[in-house]
C-alpha cells in the first residue's frame, strides 16, 4: 500500500478511536483541525502582511509544542495570485485562510464568506493632526554606539547549539523617547509589521482605556452581554474588569492542546465571541484566576458594541490610538463575521509596538493629552489575586514566584509587559524611562523568557 494511503490509514483510525470513545470526550479531529487553522492563519499572515518567506514560516510554526508531532506529515500550499493559504494533514482536515488586503488574513469555513469591513484602510491612516508622540527615530536603522549596548542585542540574536532556538526577529530599545538602539533579522525591517499574538490583548485594553476616558465603558460595569442578562443567568455578574483580568469564572481555560475551548474558538469558528459567550460558570466571578483568550474575545465584541460596529472599531484604534502615537506599520485582524480578533492577531513594526509602550511608560499620556483613563496603567499593571497577570499586562508588580524569579534574572520589581506566543514582548521599565521590544519565533515553553531576562539586564547595565 502507497505510503499516502498509510497515512491516510492510520489518520482515520486515530480518529474513530476518538469517536466512539466513553462519552466523545476527545475529538482528535477537532484538535488536528485545530493544527491546520493554526498554521494556514499564521502561515497566511506571515507571508502577505510580513513579507516573509513561507517556507521558512512553515518550518518555523510546525516546531511549535503540541504541532510538531503533526509535522511530517503537514502539508501546505500558497496561492500568492488570490492570497490563499490551504493546510492539510496528509491531505485530510484541511484549512484555509484568505488575504485582505488592508485587513489581514481570517479563516475561512465552509461556503460562508466572511465579513471584511469597508473602512478605507489608507484614508484611515493618513491623520488629520501630526502625531502627539514625537519621532522615535529616523528611517535608517539605529545601531548602538556603546559596545556593551550593542553585546546586549548581540545576546538576544545568537542562537544556541540545541534547540530550542530563540529565532528572533527584532529588537528595539527606546530611552527617553528616542530609539537607541535596534536589530532585525534577515528579511525584516524598521517597517515590518510582525505578529504579536496575544500582545494584541495589550491593545484591547488600550481600547477600553480609551472608552473609558470617554465615559462609554468602566471596569466595574456589569459586562453588556446580551446572553448573560436573564435573570436566573448567573454569568450576569460578570463585571468588564472580570474579563480584562481573566476571572470570569467560565469554563474558559486555555491549555493550547487542541482540544480546550479557547484552541477550538481560534480556529473553528467565524463567529468567536459568539462561541464564547455560552460557556457556563464554573466559579463565583472574581474567585479564580485562568489565562484564556476567550475572554480577551469577549471584550472585543463589547468594545465593537459600544461604537456600533467593525468600521467604527477601526476608526477608534486609529484615531485615537495609533495615529496619535505615529503608529504607521499596523494591521488588526477580524474573524468572520467582523470582529476585532482582540487575542491575537495584530500585527505592527516593532517600532510601533515601542511605540504602543511608550503610552504605557508615559501614564496614558501624549503630548500633553490623556489617552488613557485616569490611573489606568496602574490598574493595567496591578496582580490580579496571586497571580502575575494583571490587565491586559504581565507584571513583575506581584509576590508570585515568576514575578520574583524575573527580578532575580534582572527584571526590575515595578516593570511590566505586554506578552505573546513565542516570545513577543513589550517590557515597560517606568525606574529606566525605557522601552524594550523583543519579537521572534521562540519555541522554548517560557517564550525564551531568560533570554529577555539577559537582555533587559544586559542593557540596563549599558545604559548606567
Amino acid at each position: 500500500m502507497p505510503r499516502r494511503r498509510l497515512i491516510r490509514l492510520a489518520l482515520i483510525i486515530t480518529i474513530i478511536a476518538g469517536l466512539v470513545a466513553p462519552g466523545i470526550v476527545f475529538r482528535p479531529d477537532r484538535a488536528i483541525r485545530v493544527a491546520t487553522g493554526f498554521m494556514a492563519h499564521n502561515i497566511c499572515s506571515k507571508t502577505f502582511v510580513s513579507g516573509l518567506d513561507p517556507q521558512t514560516v512553515f518550518a518555523e510554526t510546525a516546531d511549535r509544542r503540541g504541532i510538531r508531532r503533526l509535522r511530517w506529515v503537514l502539508r501546505y500550499h500558497v496561492d500568492r495570485r488570490h492570497g490563499i493559504v490551504d493546510t492539510s494533514v496528509a491531505g485530510l482536515y484541511g484549512s484555509r485562510a484568505a488575504f485582505h488586503d488592508g485587513f489581514g488574513c481570517v479563516l475561512l469555513h465552509g461556503p460562508a464568506q466572511p465579513y471584511i469591513p469597508k473602512s478605507d484602510i489608507a484614508t484611515l491612516k493618513v491623520p488629520k493632526d501630526p502625531p502627539l508622540l514625537p519621532e522615535i527615530a529616523g528611517p535608517a536603522v539605529v545601531v548602538p554606539s556603546d559596545a556593551r549596548l550593542k553585546a546586549a542585542l548581540d545576546h538576544a540574536f545568537e542562537e544556541p547549539a540545541s534547540p530550542p532556538f530563540r529565532r528572533t526577529k527584532a529588537v528595539v530599545v527606546v530611552k527617553d523617547g528616542a530609539v537607541i538602539a535596534e536589530r532585525y533579522a534577515a528579511g525584516v525591517g524598521v517597517a515590518t509589521p510582525l505578529l504579536g499574538f496575544s500582545m494584541t490583548k495589550s491593545v484591547v485594553n488600550a481600547l477600553i482605556g480609551i472608552l473609558t476616558q470617554q465615559g462609554l465603558l468602566t471596569p466595574s460595569f456589569t459586562a453588556p452581554v446580551a446572553e448573560w442578562r436573564a435573570a436566573t443567568d448567573p454569568r450576569r455578574e460578570i463585571e468588564i474588569e472580570h474579563l480584562m483580568r481573566m476571572t470570569t469564572g467560565l469554563a474558559l481555560d486555555e491549555t493550547n492542546s487542541g482540544f480546550d475551548a479557547t484552541s477550538q474558538m481560534l480556529t473553528l469558528y467565524d463567529d468567536m465571541a459568539a462561541f464564547a459567550v455560552k460557556a457556563p460558570l464554573i466559579a463565583e466571578p472574581g474567585t479564580r484566576w485562568a489565562y484564556s483568550s476567550a475572554t480577551t474575545q469577549i471584550l472585543a465584541r463589547i468594545i465593537s458594541d459600544t461604537v456600533g460596529g467593525p468600521e467604527q472599531t477601526l476608526r477608534l484604534a486609529w484615531r485615537e490610538l495609533f495615529n496619535p502615537l505615529g503608529m504607521r506599520d499596523v494591521t488588526l485582524e477580524f474573524d468572520g463575521s467582523g470582529t476585532l480578533q482582540g487575542s491575537s492577531y495584530m500585527l505592527a513594526s516593532a517600532r510601533d509596538w515601542a511605540r504602543f509602550g511608550l503610552l504605557y511608560l508615559n501614564d496614558g499620556v501624549v503630548g500633553g493629552r490623556k489617552i488613557l483613563h485616569e490611573d489606568w496603567v496602574d490598574l493595567s499593571a496591578a496582580a490580579t489575586l496571586d497571580t502575575d497577570y494583571g490587565a491586559g499586562f504581565w507584571t513583575n508588580r506581584s509576590e508570585h514566584p515568576n514575578a520574583k524569579g524575573r527580578v532575580a534574572m534582572g527584571i526590575p520589581r515595578d516593570a511590566f509587559f505586554a506578552s505573546g506566543d513565542l516570545g513577543q514582548r513589550i517590557v515597560i521599565l517606568p525606574t529606566q524611562r525605557m522601552v524594550i521590544v523583543r519579537l521572534g519565533d521562540s519555541v522554548d515553553p517560557t517564550g525564551d523568557i531568560r533570554g529577555l531576562g539577559r537582555l533587559v539586564r544586559e542593557v540596563i547595565e549599558a545604559v548606567q
